[in-house]
């Protein structure tokens, strides 16, 4: 109880609950921006994380996070222009519901259906992820190798695209990081004499690269999304409970599988909400329905996206593999704030993990409210023009970097390096996903290999 209680305290904090709104916020603009991912929320507040307290740094991630996949939502509802890829398996639904006049239903069923869904996987959280820190507590350095094998080789598995691309992509997220001089034989590796990569690739700039650059060059191939027409919306939440009790077995094997999806290496939302979707659509009673602006498939796959933002923490605090590209950032921000991922992260650091889980539940509940806010203001934000926010978006990219490398260069041209590269491979077919599970696994692979 004694922990609970200082697990409380440094939550309910000035600086973080300041994080908290503030990156509510941030998450939600960003989110309801088309084409612009959760990831790319998240990686672009790296740099910020870099001046905060270590729990207020977490709580910007986890919140922003949370919101960037709801808020993602609104413009899938209302242009049919999904704002994050989570939101893609369902915005042919959320837009019919919309072209038959129930576009407030559909945004309500988003919002209050990610809530639970948020806070179901924060349950999840708490339950396994102690039980599991007392059983890795006895491995050792061949159990951590081949569980860190399994985590590579799930995300090649779970991949969209062609496994083989999967893997190749993977494979060469490993050969980055044998960059530098930090190995196990201390001998330096390719470097072609350079003194700027003896200390290796760092992950922070290779992440805002891949996931924030990457998406700014993608934005100025596509054409800007069309304006949102300005019509009035009603109550947002109205009916929403008729719906929870009516449709019960969805939402619950929604948040199951959103949950399972959660805790696989490199799976993520937008992977649980494809699987979700086409689970309801296959033990519906009325298939047929669906894609006409059904609620069914909505409930359980907005349900199921955000179920397994909060699993995908499991693996990422219990061993440092990332449960999706979200936790892989999160990973480096933990190690950046000396909370170090392991299983004596819950016994050494205790009040630290229950203080995340309060983050989790608090961020979920204040969705709600926030998220309605967001949704009456839906029309001014998805309308800015990209001409305005890419080079801002582009300016946090370097000086981020440049900030968190400590005011070196080379982590800019870093940036601007893997952001050429993840465009062209996302353009190819390669999984920047399974390249980036490489980069942050690398060392704990070959360490314990050793």
């Amino acid at each position: 109880m004694d922990t609970v209680i200082k697990a409380f305290g440094l939550v309910f904090q000035f600086d973080v609950m300041i994080a908290v709104v503030a990156s509510a916020f941030y998450g939600l603009t960003v989110g309801a921006l088309p084409g612009l991912s959760a990831t790319m929320a998240t990686a672009l507040l790296v740099p910020v994380t870099f001046y905060l307290s270590p729990i207020a740094a977490i709580a910007t991630i986890i919140t922003a996070s949370a919101m960037a996949i709801f808020s993602g939502d609104i413009p899938g509802c209302l242009l049919r222009i999904p704002g994050t890829p989570a939101s893609a398996a369902y915005t042919d639904e959320a837009y019919a519901m919309t072209r038959k006049g129930q576009a407030e239903t559909a945004l309500g069923i988003c919002l209050w259906f990610s809530a639970l869904g948020g806070i179901a996987g924060t349950l999840s959280l708490m339950l396994i992820a102690p039980l599991l820190a007392e059983m890795a507590l006895s491995f050792s350095t061949y159990e951590n190798f081949w569980l860190a094998m399994l985590g590579l080789m799930c995300s090649t598995l779970v991949a969209r695209s062609s496994p083989i691309k999967a893997i190749a992509a993977m494979l060469l997220g490993l050969l980055i990081t044998c960059i530098g001089i930090d190995n196990p034989g201390g001998v330096p590796r390719f470097t072609f004499g350079s003194t700027d990569l003896l200390g290796g690739i760092e992950v922070i700039p290779a992440l805002v690269g891949v996931f924030a650059l990457a998406e700014v060059m993608r934005s100025l191939t596509e054409r800007d999304p069309p304006k949102i027409e300005n019509r009035r919306l009603g109550s947002i939440l109205k009916g929403q409970w008729q719906l929870t009790k009516e449709y019960p077995k969805q939402q619950t094997r929604g948040n199951i599988v959103g949950i399972i999806i959660g805790v696989l290496p490199g799976a993520g939302a937008d992977m649980a909400a494809w699987v979700s979707y086409a689970m309801a659509k296959r033990f519906s009673k009325t298939p047929e329905k669906f894609g006409t602006g059904h609620p069914e498939g909505l409930i359980e796959a907005g349900a199921s996206n955000n179920a397994s933002l909060a699993s995908g923490w499991v693996p990422a605090l219990l061993f440092g593999i990332p449960g999706d590209t979200i936790t892989a950032i999160a990973i480096g921000v933990l190690y950046m704030k000396g909370l170090n991922p392991g299983p004596t992260l819950f016994t050494s650091q205790a009040e630290s993990m229950y203080a995340l889980y309060i983050i989790f539940i608090l961020g979920n509940i204040i969705m709600i409210p926030f998220g309605i806010v967001m949704i009456r203001l839906a029309s001014k934000v998805v309308g800015a023009p990209r001409s305005a926010v890419m080079p801002v978006i582009m300016i946090f990219c370097a000086v981020g970097a440049f900030a968190t490398a400590g005011n070196n260069l080379f982590a800019v041209w870093c940036v601007a390096f893997f952001g050429v590269f993840g465009f062209v491979m996302e353009k190819n077919g390669y999984p920047v996903a399974a390249m980036v599970l490489g980069i942050v696994m690398g060392t704990m692979v070959e360490q314990n290999f050793v």
